[in-house]
């Protein structure tokens, strides 16, 4: 069964990273001249506030070492792909979502190892996945920017097939990340300094946090409420497929394996469902 998961979980996040792809332009990326205010903070604000808050919640809790780990890898990754779909769905910013996670991940080369930086001052021990530094990097240039530029470069080449099949491909992968979600939880892969109960409680306390974070920022910097929304599912919604990569450079990439697992299994109902919810606010506030 493990060997199963240890194979499927690498492939999967590169189609994953391929689906982001398919889902940018370079002209997602010359939005920045647009919101420059508002995107430097979505972008530079994260990797500042989100690893004190994990260890602010990992001390409330009482977590683990293990669970302190994996929760402070998360919290250094850029925004995952995800927090598009639920701007889409919620008619919130959908074009300053993308051009969030676009330029977080072009970013994140930069933000890791100075999120790192800021964990070994404020934590005063190196984290683990801060020591190999040039495997990280190998891991960024690697492992995530061959995918998604082979995303981008489907898109600017065959823009048709891809606007045709982007759905599929992106519906497969996620419908085999689920899948494989629910055999690792399953499976209970873990590990004994795993809990389910002490990830579950911090992965809510993290998503909740994380969202007040992201919203109260949006309206420091006068956004309105789609803004404001977007905010909090960009803050909230980190990117597992980068958090995976760098994962797999480290000795035991299965703590985080089981921990993305969980975080998933909380962060995609719970933001579908504030997606929801704000639509149809939305909807009643203006008619549609």
């Amino acid at each position: 069964m493990q060997q199963i998961v240890d194979t499927a979980t690498p492939l999967i996040t590169f189609l994953l990273l391929v689906a982001v792809g398919l889902d940018l332009t370079v002209g997602d990326f010359r939005r920045v001249r647009e919101r420059p205010g508002m995107v430097a903070a979505g972008v530079l604000v994260p990797p500042l506030l989100l690893p004190p808050l994990a260890l602010l919640l990992i001390h409330l809790v009482g977590a683990s070492p293990a669970l302190a780990e994996v929760l402070l890898l998360l919290a250094v990754c850029p925004i995952g792909g995800l927090s598009n779909a639920y701007s889409l769905l919620a008619r919130a910013s959908t074009a300053l979502s993308v051009t969030l996670t676009a330029v977080s991940c072009g970013a994140a080369l930069v933000t890791i190892p100075a999120a790192t930086v800021l964990l070994d001052v404020v934590w005063q021990r190196p984290a683990s996945h801060a020591a190999p530094m040039t495997v990280l990097m190998r891991q960024l240039l690697v492992g995530l920017a061959p995918p998604v530029l082979l995303g981008m470069a489907i898109r600017g080449c065959w823009p048709e097939v891809a606007t045709r099949h982007r759905a599929l491909v992106q519906g497969v992968a996620f419908a085999l990340l689920a899948a494989l979600l629910a055999l690792i939880i399953a499976t209970g892969g873990g590990g004994p300094e795993l809990r389910f109960d002490s990830a579950a409680q911090l992965v809510l306390a993290f998503l909740g946090s994380a969202s007040v974070i992201g919203w109260g920022i949006a309206w420091l910097l006068g956004g309105s409420p789609a803004d404001r929304f977007t905010f909090a599912a960009e803050f909230a919604t980190r990117n597992v497929a980068v958090a995976l990569a760098i994962a797999f450079s480290l000795s035991n990439p299965r703590a985080f394996i089981w921990f993305g697992a969980v975080y998933l299994a909380f962060e995609i109902p719970l933001l579908t469902l504030a997606s929801l919810a704000h639509r149809r606010r939305f909807a009643a506030a203006t008619g549609a």
